[in-house]
């Protein structure tokens, strides 16, 4: 039988790229705290011995006052794992040692595993692992795992305290009550976090020696720019408006190169159904509903989301992503939500999918709803397509402003319009069916690190990019199937296509659109990419999702079909404001467990949406201005 072996530590030490090197089982790591809120599983072996390696949540502490800390100590107390390799931050290490110490009150089958060897000896910081073993009793060993430095030594110590090689003797704090203390209440808990605290401080002073006056100096200087009231807020719009721009201007040449490929693979698709005699029906469904609907859909979300993820990820790697939750943690305490909901709406950004997904990181169940349910606020790389596409033919064209700066300056003004809308909604929530105060939010600034450049841009295209994409193309190709139904099969002289839109077009006017457009929006639920195909092939009555060669078609096909300044603008509302795509419902049911929830994320942003158009267009038709 395999032994288990714990892996615990502070957050952001480096513990879950220990964990993905010694286990190969890749799990994401990121330059911000808060990655692991679960324990996840791997195996490795080590001179023919096999072990059961559990990534514990990050944490700070063993007392029980978040999820992360529960569950890292029910399961080192309640489990009992055959060693407990704690990960500490070399830059750092007084800090870390609370938590070492902590866990070597519960057991004493301890590791101390010192990372970040190389970042601390760049900060003239000196760790003596040799003296800090010998004062804490237990084996201590060096790492620098992101370089696999010290990993097998780490293993050869792990296999040596499993066998009975090593025992330690682990050193006894002062005033340090029963285990049971820890485990089970708060009885002299005061006393026991002094001892600590007091004893953590002492080892530190002899094994840690600085050679220079402040090695954080320059962490210090940048976080003054990056986090001050004054730059912070407009330095974060500044870097999100140049990573739009990189990925709208990047996207454009391989979007069309993939579209090209995928397009000559529906003419062979079509060249063999014909060949082999298939009857036109079940061409139509097969290749030009859903085969080209998943082509629109790959062609479209992949080169935006193979530029953005990895660009974000390097973000994330730098250690940014924790100073825009900090910079917005007071807006987000201001409506009653968490400040961690600024890193998942951030998510968002690529994809609401992921961004939900990431909402597992807020402890708190009523903040994490919250999260959940205004994800959809800020827009992802699925409605880019429809707002870039409308703003360059009705508002930047008009403007004299062309190309893609202008585009990412307009789809800048939609973030921050936004965030306005999820601050709004989360009050709104907090005050009504989820209502609640903020829990404390303890937020640690890591170091700015230099970020993996190779192994970041391969983990964000294989962990979020193809990951998103394939969830995405399950739910378009059976939704290209029904588009293609609905286009094809007529009632009465038309299809049924036209007379849903038809059915829609009077309320569709009170917002300021049409039937065609809040129809093209309904069918575009499975993926948002489609709208605009969708919409084009019910102007032209074409049977099939259409494209036309440049925006200035497109723009000659929406006039002529009545479409104003005012039906540009209501669509773009629409389009930041209405329910979650098909992929995002799926993945908000499967973390909540609850189709309550589901549909309340449907139906807040699509009344939102609703309200908001109904609004402008209201306002603009009094104005005169429509």
């Amino acid at each position: 039988m395999a032994a288990t072996i714990a892996l615990a530590g502070n957050p952001n030490t480096g513990k879950s790229t220990i964990f993905n090197n010694l286990t190969g089982l890749n799990q994401h790591t990121g330059n911000w705290p808060g990655k692991t809120v679960a324990n996840a599983l791997g195996q490795f072996t080590h001179n023919g011995t096999s072990f059961v390696l559990v990534d514990l949540p990050g944490t700070y502490s063993l007392f029980a006052s978040s999820q992360e800390e529960q569950i890292a100590r029910d399961f080192i107390y309640h489990n009992k794992p055959d060693a407990t390799v704690v990960v500490t931050d070399a830059t750092c290490l007084e800090r870390n040692l609370n938590l070492v110490l902590q866990i070597m009150a519960i057991t004493p089958r301890v590791i101390v595993c010192v990372n970040l060897i190389d970042e601390a000896r760049r900060k003239g910081i000196d760790v003596n692992l040799g003296k800090l073993a010998d004062l804490l009793g237990v084996p201590v060993v060096g790492t620098v795992a992101r370089s696999r430095i010290g990993l097998e030594q780490l293993k050869c110590t792990i296999e040596q305290m499993v066998s009975g090689k090593i025992i330690p003797k682990p050193i006894q704090i002062t005033a340090a009550p029963a285990l049971e203390t820890i485990a089970d209440s708060e009885v002299e808990h005061d006393r026991l976090v002094t001892a600590v605290v007091q004893t953590a401080e002492s080892i530190a002073r002899k094994v840690v020696s600085i050679k220079k006056a402040d090695p954080h100096q320059i962490d210090r200087k940048l976080d003054n720019i990056l986090t001050s009231r004054r730059f912070g807020i407009p330095v974060m719009l500044a870097l999100l408006g140049l990573v739009f721009w990189i990925t709208i201007a990047g996207a454009n040449y391989p979007s069309e190169l993939l579209a090209d490929a995928l397009f000559w693979l529906e003419e062979q698709l079509s060249g063999l159904l014909l060949q082999i005699q298939a009857p036109p029906w079940l061409h139509g469904m097969l290749v030009l509903g859903m085969y080209r609907t998943l082509a629109w859909v790959v062609s479209v979300m992949l080169p935006p989301m193979a530029i953005f993820f990895p660009i974000f990820t390097l973000l994330e790697d730098l250690g940014y992503l924790p100073r825009i939750a900090f910079n917005l943690d007071y807006y987000f305490r201001k409506a009653c939500a968490h400040g961690k909901q600024a890193l998942t709406m951030c998510m968002g950004f690529g994809c609401n999918a992921a961004g939900v997904t990431a909402c597992r990181i807020i402890d708190s169940p009523r903040e994490r709803l919250i999260a959940i349910i205004t994800n959809n606020f800020v827009p992802c790389n699925g409605r880019f397509p429809t707002i870039i596409a409308l703003a360059s033919i009705f508002t930047a064209a008009s403007a004299g402003l062309v190309g893609s700066a202008t585009a990412a300056l307009f789809v800048l003004g939609a973030i921050v319009l936004g965030v306005a809308t999820t601050l709004l909604i989360s009050k709104l929530l907090s005050l009504t069916i989820l209502k609640g105060i903020p829990s404390s939010f303890t937020l640690e600034l890591p170091p700015y690190r230099k970020p993996q450049i190779a192994k970041v841009i391969v983990r964000s295209l294989l962990d979020r990019t193809l990951y998103v994409l394939g969830r995405a193309a399950a739910i378009a190709a059976p939704a290209g199937l029904v588009i293609w139904v609905m286009a094809n099969i007529s009632v009465g002289g038309q299809s049924l296509l036209a007379h849903g839109a038809e059915f829609l077009d009077p309320f569709a006017r009170l917002i300021g659109l049409d039937g065609y457009i809040l129809m093209a929006f309904i069918l575009g639920l499975p993926a948002n990419e489609t709208v605009i195909p969708i919409l084009i092939m019910s102007y032209t009555a074409a049977g099939t999702m259409l494209e036309l060669e440049s925006l200035t078609e497109l723009h000659i096909l929406l006039v002529d079909n009545g479409w104003t300044w005012l039906t540009a603008v209501c669509t773009i509302l629409f389009s930041l404001n209405h329910w979650p795509c098909g992929t995002t419902l799926w993945t908000i049911y499967k973390e909540t467990r609850s189709w309550k929830w589901t549909w309340v994320s449907f139906a807040v942003p699509t009344i939102t949406g609703f309200a908001l158009c109904y609004i402008t267009a209201q306002c603009f038709i009094l104005l005169g201005l429509a």
